[in-house]
């Protein structure tokens, strides 16, 4: 396993556990993320930029051009707070994070992977997009965009030869998890494995742990018959 991999936000959790992963496999590495990166490796370089800024698509383009053209992008950045309805501000902010960051990383490193033909792209969602939540609306309303943007998109490119995966976590044991119930708490070395797996293989679409998705269903279930 080896190739040039560029991460938007993995200066910490899974994206930076990836990324040390990767380049202990061979390859070479660029990374965008809101703080520095403790990873000092010749085969890596980091650039310092949030995805919610003004200028997020000029840096991410400098970056191509500087270290490009990329095999494979993963898009890791994701925040999410609990609704506070006195700062309503904070909702833009999850879903300028959580979802048009991950577009606009998109409109500029799949173009490129079209027009050579090959490329795989990853963004990492969450179980979370199945879910109608109250305590918690905009991170699962990104989440459900998220997903399902990425799957059209997956299916729009098969014949561009041009791979797109979303990969579905549910409780990951990083700063991300919240709520005083997380069941089946995953590792991020674990989540590192999954990711490796769909690196590989290349799936449309990749839910971990598998045992959650029935809960999820009940749970959706649930919603519905209170919304009556």
């Amino acid at each position: 396993m080896n190739g040039k991999a560029l991460l938007i936000g993995n200066s910490d959790g899974i994206g930076l556990a990836l990324t040390r992963e990767l380049l202990k496999r061979g390859y070479q590495a660029a990374g965008i993320s809101r703080s520095e990166s403790p990873i000092v490796n010749p085969s890596y370089e980091h650039l310092v930029a949030a995805v919610q800024d003004d200028d997020y698509m000029m840096n991410v383009q400098s970056v191509l051009e500087k270290s490009g053209p990329f095999d494979l992008c993963i898009y890791c950045a994701g925040i999410g707070e609990l609704l506070d309805v006195a700062r309503m501000a904070d909702e833009v902010e999850i879903f300028e994070v959580n979802l048009l960051g991950m577009i606009k990383t998109a409109a500029l490193v799949i173009p490129l992977m079209v027009g050579r033909g090959n490329g795989h792209f990853i963004g990492i969602s969450s179980v979370a997009d199945m879910l109608i939540s109250a305590e918690a609306p905009s991170y699962h309303a990104s989440k459900a965009g998220f997903s399902n943007y990425l799957e059209g998109l997956a299916l729009a490119l098969r014949p561009k030869e041009v791979r797109v995966t979303t990969i579905r976590f549910g409780f990951v044991d990083t700063k991300m998890a919240k709520g005083d119930v997380k069941p089946f708490m995953m590792g991020v070395e674990r989540a590192v494995e999954h990711l490796l797996r769909c690196i590989e293989k290349k799936p449309l679409r990749y839910t971990a742990p598998r045992i959650i998705i029935p809960l999820l269903l009940l749970r959706r279930w649930m919603l519905r018959f209170r919304m009556l």
